[in-house]
């Protein structure tokens, strides 16, 4: 599905739904290849053999595999439970910044770069390999640990990525699985399965290419089916994003 009309970019909130959880969480240190985002809805019919993807994705640790749903199909007789608009907006700051018109679902952004088909398997794997070759791509390493009830952000330098030398730091809070029954629309009857859905955002500060660490306290990352976290370093801002330099994924219990 295509969309040929856009809704007006809406503001990215700081503050997220607070609900204190208790968990150990160890150290993300691995230095991925890739952060995969499907933009992906409910009331698309071509959208479950990419959310199935996503699933098998989010099973490969060199892989941070994102579920990101949109608004835009609503209107077609389903209202998607998951959507919001800021990935929406999102969605079409990635065509902006890419200079062109091209959103659909099912979209993967692969590294901030290239888009393909989000059912497309062969197309994320060859565009992981080509958005690897960019300077700086997924090259600074990222990082997460918790202690005292707070979850710190550390961030390296730029001493292996030296065209990377800005960038915004963003935490993802993230429900690993999610089983909807869906009742109207192009998937009425079905019960589908949507995997790291991203279900809040939290901006934790700018990296200027040197080593930074930011602590936030955990509740204000966590709620009611929260299990998981992604932190991210993006070159340029929320409404120009660019490529992802590094990220960082870890399980909340």
């Amino acid at each position: 599905m295509t969309m040929m009309a856009y809704s007006s970019i809406s503001r990215w909130s700081g503050a997220l739904s607070v609900c204190a959880i208790v968990a150990v969480i160890r150290p993300a240190v691995a230095e991925p290849r890739a952060v995969v985002e499907l933009f992906t809805s409910q009331g698309c019919s071509s959208c479950p053999p990419a959310d199935k993807i996503i699933g098998e994705l989010a099973k490969d640790p060199s892989v941070i595999a994102l579920s990101m749903p949109i608004d835009y199909w609503d209107y077609l007789g389903w209202k998607d439970t998951l959507a919001d608009s800021r990935f929406s907006a999102r969605q079409k700051a990635y065509s902006l910044m890419r200079g062109d018109r091209d959103v659909y679902t099912p979209q993967a952004i692969v590294n901030g770069e290239a888009h393909v088909i989000g059912s497309d398997r062969a197309s994320i794997e060859r565009a992981i390999g080509a958005t690897r070759k960019g300077d700086g791509v997924m090259s600074v390493p990222v990082s997460m640990k918790l202690s005292g009830g707070h979850i710190t952000v550390s961030v390296a330098d730029a001493s292996k990525a030296p065209a990377a030398q800005h960038g915004e730091v963003w935490i993802y809070s993230i429900s690993k699985a999610i089983p909807i029954a869906i009742g109207r629309g192009e998937n009425r009857g079905r019960e589908l399965t949507y995997y790291n859905v991203v279900r809040n955002v939290l901006k934790v500060g700018d990296w200027n290419g040197t080593a930074g660490s930011w602590t936030v306290p955990l509740e204000n990352i966590s709620r009611d089916g929260i299990d998981a976290a992604a932190v991210f370093v993006q070159d340029g801002s929320r409404d120009r994003p660019g490529p992802m330099l590094g990220a960082a994924y870890t399980s909340l219990h």
